[in-house]
């Protein structure tokens, strides 16, 4: 009988090292033999899952799709092994692959790290912060956390909190600038926006006295890359933002922030999810991190 999961060690080793010859190295076997093992599995499953060139190697389309499969079934492998050696009890450990944005990273993530880490100590984090949308299951993460409505109907999600948008400036900001009553008046602010693909120069409005919502341009001589940029630049007194409650909760109960124009919010409720790529048996540490933050927050 054939070793599957070994052939499936073999690939996943030249996917992360890119390279046979590293990928020996690692399993202790020669390039020929690792390249041997690559075209046994293309020649079982009448694909080319590898496009070889005499610098680079590159996934095909198919070859990413048995990457993640591998990747899944090894890391089932590995669990279970361990679960039966532990007599049933299986404790989170190995590494965890987390990506949130700055805002939420630096708010939430980062303060619980230790107390996450004291908890379940044989677990290694590798942290990703920022604002841009990654792929995922591409990016190889393993808990990704998303705000708004989810587009990706393969990926589970938990719910963790929710938040509503809020316009901030700062006191000073505001005795130098003036306090703006209407979301018209903005157009004589210096209103600090995002630079990501996925945003937009607008900002939504109700309608006084009802529950319509009107989207106003705004402009403004800063564009940046996260909430939490616009929180710090707006703490600075550089101009009017709008970014998530939560970012700017502890800032306006100190009175560091205002907000404004609070008479004109929407019933906008973003939702913010724990997501990850779902699948019968949850890796322990992914279960683990997840229900602590659920806990927490």
């Amino acid at each position: 009988m054939d070793n599957r999961a070994g052939e499936m060690e073999v690939f996943v080793a030249v996917c992360e090292t890119r390279s046979f010859s590293a990928a020996g190295r690692r399993l202790r076997l020669s390039p020929s033999a690792v390249s041997k093992l690559v075209t046994r599995i293309e020649d079982r499953l009448g694909t080319r899952l590898l496009v070889r060139s005499t610098r680079t190697l590159q996934l095909t389309p198919e070859g990413e799709v048995y990457l993640q499969r591998a990747q899944r079934i090894l890391t089932e492998i590995a669990e279970t092994e361990q679960l039966v050696a532990a007599g049933g009890r299986l404790s989170p450990r190995g590494l965890l692959r987390i990506n949130a944005s700055v805002g939420f990273g630096e708010r939430y993530i980062l303060p619980l790290a230790p107390a996450f880490l004291e908890r379940y100590p044989e677990v290694r984090l590798d942290l990703t912060l920022t604002d841009s949308l990654i792929d995922v299951v591409g990016e190889r993460a393993d808990v990704a956390i998303r705000t708004g409505p989810l587009r990706d109907s393969s990926l589970k999600a938990r719910k963790l909190m929710e938040s509503r948008p809020v316009v901030i400036a700062s006191p000073a900001y505001l005795a130098k600038h003036g306090v703006p009553q209407t979301p018209a008046d903005l157009e004589n602010h210096n209103c600090i926006r995002f630079n990501f693909r996925r945003s937009v120069d607008e900002w939504a409005f109700r309608v006084p006295g009802q529950s319509s919502v009107e989207l106003l341009s705004v402009f403004g001589n800063l564009q940046v890359s996260s909430g939490a940029i616009v929180q710090q630049l707006c703490l600075a007194g550089v101009g009017i933002g709008r970014i998530g409650r939560f970012h700017a909760e502890p800032d306006l109960a100190a009175g560091r922030l205002v907000a404004l124009l609070e008479e004109y919010r929407p019933d906008e409720i973003e939702t913010v999810y724990a997501v990850y790529a779902g699948h019968e048996h949850l890796a322990a540490r992914i279960r683990a991190f997840i229900d602590f933050l659920a806990e927490r927050i």
